[in-house]
């Protein structure tokens, strides 16, 4: 062989090194500041030998015909470098992954780099196999599946083949370097140099990843991170932490002391998956799929394929349909399958009632039985027109019952009655009767005032009530209310924003004593942000009754001295937008004085930061607050009622006079004008057979709710108010027996007083 030839074979096998180990030195192609790593310095003989396969090589030369050998595969010993001098690696040697503490040598000292050939390898590696850029630059495709690097090794394996990188997986400062351009390639990411900022590129998909040499910060997607180690360059090998690619990337690995391995899971195949718009289908129905997929290295979606879909059911059932996707390099996802029901098609509900008569005198209570059925027994909606307990006019009389299933499918029914010429009941009496409990009927309104009224005296129990109700409607941020309390305290917390911001209320308890504080919520009855303050006052008083039955809110609040605490916190769950109200009632009790700041500020503030800085806001002037004493009403009547008609008034100022307190911010007295907050404990130990009693406003529209013998009942059932003084609404009737009945009150926010409790005589049934 002529020396021309010679050299050529010399230098294609240096350049064959300089892409094995990954050099971002020497020739390359410009594009613009990035260049893509092609080529490499040319390295000796000794650095070209490495990167042969694992088993004995040869290079021949024709001139002298001899041959330059690598080490065997029956080596037993490995050479760790460490300046001019050589150890010996022993078994006691442990590498370690970033953070880990490395092993000493035999010397007793920690190695930087160590080099190990493998005793045996089972199927030895061709020149094909070992890892090789393409002349083109582009990085070599994965094959896909786990890699296994070995420690203190060049050796990696992938799909049962060998491949060697530039420099071995090696430990230096407690941190597992590895040669950067065989890692990528085997995971098939791009690799490029940037000449302008100096920098060694990964490429994953949308993923871009920039390391330097002898720096310990590193990019990823423009984010500036840091690694366990600097990187560096090793006989023209840029080495870069394991984790630094492993964390960017989202590769998970498992290392393996015993074996030195660590293994990338390196799950090249695609994902596929998709979903179904509709939640319930039926045979029939157009289906919708909406599909997702995506490469886990950023490879285009080329192909995809289904299993048992179909664009509509023709027959109830179970299906299952599967999707899978092929990605640039012919790879198959997993398939993603979905099991689905498809179901009969809803068929509309059908509408049906009955009546116990078809024909009824006036006055004469018509009993409705609704029968309407659904195909799925799920009805959501029935919806009736003119069916009134009783008419009183005579006539053919058309009721309609319209029903709607949870489809929204609906049917509609009607029936004609006949109302005879003959008189059951009146009007009045009808309604005194038969009207349901928590229902309302209209009445001769002016008849009230002529009724006695019931001569009932009281007492008060000891409960501070706070009001905190003006201004009612809030301008600006503030304190609504500032009070110190102890003992046995009632909060009545009833406000409307109108700040033009989203805001929030807080109850902020601060325990100044020398000693610490317990604050005990005993129940709690709070209902909003709404925009509707009848609303609002209704729910509170319901909950608050519900809260008093079940003892549900009970909690407990431990302050040390100085110490400030948020309390009653439902009261702050809820941001509060413009022109919405909230209303809160609660019990509580506290051992020691605590005092109490209820602000209003905007919703991200700190409220214990903003405390200080906000100022007390004034009264409105139309609407109450103060602290007043005794704030539990205790009246009890043994005398008869019921025998004639009679009248309890409440709020009224006369009767039940007003709770005298102050105005803690404004320093002067205040009156609880209608006595919200106060909690009325009605006893009635003799009401008479056969007796109404309701519940009839004095003052304007009223809805809210009493607790009756312990029974929850509403005034004016659903969003339905009791309107005016000519309309009331059913508490109770006793029965044929003279009965005690117990009446728990308060007045709901939002509404009006004063307000009458009725005793009316029922009239005789026919």
């Amino acid at each position: 062989m002529n020396m021309k030839k010679k050299l050529s074979i010399f230098t294609a096998l240096a350049v064959f090194q300089a892409f094995a180990v990954g050099s971002v030195n020497a020739q390359s192609t410009q594009q613009g500041d990035t260049t893509s790593v092609n080529t490499a310095n040319v390295e000796s003989v000794e650095v070209l030998k490495q990167e042969q396969p694992i088993a004995e090589r040869e290079v021949k030369t024709e001139s002298n015909n001899k041959s330059i050998s690598t080490p065997s595969s029956e080596a037993k010993e490995t050479k760790t470098s460490t300046g001019d001098q050589a150890t010996t690696k022993t078994d006691s040697e442990k590498p370690a992954l970033d953070g880990e503490e490395a092993t000493t040598d035999a010397t007793g000292t920690k190695p930087e780099v160590q080099e190990e050939v493998p005793e045996k390898v089972e199927t030895p590696a061709t020149p094909a196999e070992i890892e090789q850029p393409s002349i083109d630059g582009t990085s070599p495709v994965a094959a896909g599946g786990n890699l296994t690097l070995y420690m203190n090794s060049n050796k990696m394996e992938q799909d049962g083949k060998t491949y060697l990188a530039g420099q071995p997986m090696a430990v230096k400062n407690g941190v597992s370097y590895v040669a950067i351009r065989a890692l990528v390639d085997r995971v098939g990411y791009g690799v490029k140099y940037d000449n302008k900022t100096k920098e060694t590129i990964i490429i994953s998909g949308d993923d871009e990843l920039r390391f330097k040499t002898n720096s310990k910060d590193y990019t990823v997607n423009g984010e500036t991170r840091t690694m366990k180690g600097p990187a560096y360059q090793q006989k023209n090998t840029f080495m870069v932490p394991l984790t630094s690619i492993t964390q960017a990337l989202n590769i998970t690995y498992k290392v393996n002391q015993s074996a030195k391995t660590v293994v990338l899971n390196l799950n090249t195949k695609p994902v596929a998956s998709f979903t179904i718009t509709q939640k319930e289908i039926f045979a029939g129905d157009t289906v919708d799929y909406v599909t997702s997929n995506s490469s886990p290295n950023g490879l285009d979606i080329v192909d995809e394929r289904w299993t048992g879909r179909q664009d509509s059911f023709d027959q109830a059932g179970t299906y299952t349909i599967s999707y899978q996707v092929q990605d640039a390099n012919g790879q198959w996802s997993d398939p993603y399958s979905i099991t689905i029901e498809v179901m009969t098609p809803n068929l509309p509900p059908v509408a049906m009632f009955a009546t116990d008569k078809e024909q009824y005198k006036m006055g004469e209570k018509i009993t409705y039985t609704d029968q309407s059925t659904d195909d799925e027994n799920n009805i959501v909606k029935a919806v009736w027109e003119n069916n009134p307990l009783a008419f009183f006019e005579p006539g053919p009389k058309t009721v309609t019952l319209t029903v709607t299933d949870n489809h929204g499918a609906t049917n509609t029914y009607s029936k004609v009655i006949t109302i005879t010429n003959e008189t059951l009941y009146s009007f009045t009496d009808f309604n005194l009767l038969f009207t349901p409990v928590g229902q309302k009927f209209t009445f001769n309104g002016g008849e009230v005032t002529t009724m006695e009224k019931v001569p009932y005296t009281y007492m008060d129990e000891p409960s501070l009530l706070i009001r905190s109700n003006s201004p009612e409607t809030v301008n600006t941020e503030g304190i609504v209310y500032k009070e110190s309390s102890s003992g046995q305290t009632r909060f009545m917390i009833h406000h409307v924003n109108n700040t033009g911001k989203r805001v929030k209320m807080y109850v902020i308890a601060t325990n100044n004593n020398p000693n610490p504080a317990v604050f005990e919520q005993q129940n709690m009855g709070f209902a909003g942000p709404t925009p509707y303050a009848t609303v609002a006052g209704k729910l509170s008083i319901d909950k608050w009754f519900k809260s008093i039955q079940t003892g549900a809110d009970q909690k407990k609040e431990y302050l040390q001295p100085g110490e400030s605490k948020l309390i009653l916190t439902e009261l702050n769950k809820t941001p509060m937008k413009e022109g919405q109200v909230i209303s809160l009632y609660s019990d509580a009790y506290s051992d020691y004085s605590l005092d109490y700041n209820v602000i209003l500020v905007e919703e991200n503030k700190d409220p214990f930061e903003a405390l200080p800085l906000l100022p007390v806001l004034d009264r409105d002037g139309v609407h109450n607050r103060g602290t007043y004493p005794n704030a539990t009403r205790i009246i009890k009547y043994d005398e008869h009622v019921g025998l004639k008609p009679a009248r309890l008034p409440l709020g009224d100022n006369s009767s039940d006079p007003n709770l005298v307190g102050t105005d803690p911010m404004a320093y002067t007295d205040a009156s609880n004008a209608g006595n919200f907050g106060v909690l009325y404990k009605i006893t009635l130990t003799n009401v008479a057979p056969r007796t109404l009693i309701s519940f009839n406003p004095r003052g304007g529209k009223y809805s809210g709710v009493a607790l009756v013998n312990n029974q929850l009942v509403s005034i004016a059932e659903g969003n339905v108010a009791v309107a005016n003084s000519s309309e009331q609404s059913v508490l109770y009737r006793t029965g044929s027996i003279g009965e005690s009945v117990t009446i728990l009150f308060s007045a709901a926010p939002g509404s009006n007083l004063p307000v009458n409790l009725l005793f009316t005589p029922l009239p005789s049934e026919k």
